[in-house]
């Protein structure tokens, strides 16, 4: 709140000035300057059937489709009230077919919210001080949730079903700053274990991919991704990908060596102009287990350094973890340690 000395003059002046539309979204800038958010599942129906083997590790055993809703709601209110409670500004909703959309309610999951219920739990976030953000993975590794058109991508009913639900959503969430389309990991690779396997690659990955953006856009959001398709098609994304499009480039490790293709891209995003929110994560490996306590406070030290202040909007911390009693204490702590990251950010920018 510094350099305020001469911004009231007098009682009387504070007090026109505070009901001014224009000096509350000042306030809420200077508030909310850096997004500090987190990645939470109603929906983590992303994967396609897998062939189990014993091999595999737990991170791939608890994906694949289930029929019902997969949500704890006592983890889902205190997880939002320990955002809350940490200072964070943002919510993801990772919403899949955990809602009973009125366009397409044949995608739904057995138990899931009706639209009414989201608004009421949107209306809770904020105000709890969390923007919500609505995601919905259009990427093909992890459209399981798109039920039966998960298998018709790149039909013209393809595109009718998803412009009727980024429409429908974004209305709910009362046009939202952004929409977060996914959009990572579509590579034969990433569907190694799925019993059925779609790769969009070339000019039709394009194509779909800016047919998303424009139904985004053309509803009032501005559209966020992940950004790891620059890993391997760097001078094709830096020529094509639009600068309206926000980046969150992700890696989970402790260590930051500029060496590494996930780490280099926060600064190849950032050499070629575009808004960045970069993404850290954390989860547990197997019981007790636990990966990248570091991640999200590295992240934030390592990007703060790279990423000029206007493009970097703020981080988002993951887990990957359905929002069940089994997975409590990771959830919770990655929360945790972004909290931390956020007040050693305030602590020492």
């Amino acid at each position: 709140m510094k350099n305020r000395r001469d911004f009231i003059k007098t009682i009387g002046a504070a007090g026109i000035l505070s009901a001014s539309p224009n000096f509350l979204f000042a306030q809420q800038k200077l508030v909310d300057s850096k997004i500090w958010g987190c990645l939470l599942h109603l929906s983590f129906n992303m994967w396609e059937e897998y062939r189990v083997t014993d091999t595999q590790d737990e991170n791939l055993k608890i994906r694949g489709y289930l029929p019902d809703l997969q949500l704890s709601e006592p983890l889902w209110n205190d997880a939002l009230n320990k955002m809350a409670a940490a200072g964070m500004n943002m919510v993801v909703i990772d919403l899949g077919d955990a809602i009973k959309y009125k366009s397409h309610p044949e995608i739904a999951v057995n138990n899931a919210w009706s639209t009414e219920r989201l608004r009421n739990e949107l209306a809770k976030c904020r105000k709890l001080g969390l923007k919500p953000i609505p995601k919905m993975n259009f990427s093909t590794c992890h459209d399981t949730w798109l039920g039966e058109y998960s298998r018709m991508v790149s039909t013209q009913k393809y595109y009718d079903v998803c412009s009727d639900l980024i429409a429908e959503v974004i209305e709910l969430f009362d046009k939202p700053r952004f929409f977060h389309l996914g959009y990572d990991e579509e590579t034969a690779e990433n569907q190694e274990y799925y019993k059925y396997v779609v790769v969009r690659q070339h000019d039709l990955w394009w194509h779909d991919f800016n047919f998303f953006v424009k139904e985004v856009e053309k509803n009032g959001a501005r559209p966020w991704i992940w950004s790891d398709y620059l890993w391997h098609h760097s001078e094709e994304f830096l020529k094509k990908m639009p600068k309206s499009v926000v980046q969150s480039n992700w890696y989970y490790g402790e260590v930051f060596d500029e060496k590494e293709t996930c780490v280099k891209s926060y600064i190849d995003l950032e050499a070629n102009g575009y808004d960045q929110i970069p993404c850290g994560g954390y989860y547990e490996a197997s019981k007790n287990v636990y990966y990248s306590e570091k991640s999200i406070i590295n992240t934030v030290k390592f990007c703060g350094k790279h990423i000029a202040e206007k493009r970097l909007y703020g981080f988002l911390e993951t887990n990957w973890r359905p929002t069940i009693e089994d997975f409590r204490i990771p959830i919770l702590k990655s929360i945790e340690q972004i909290g931390n990251a956020k007040k050693w950010y305030d602590e020492n920018r």
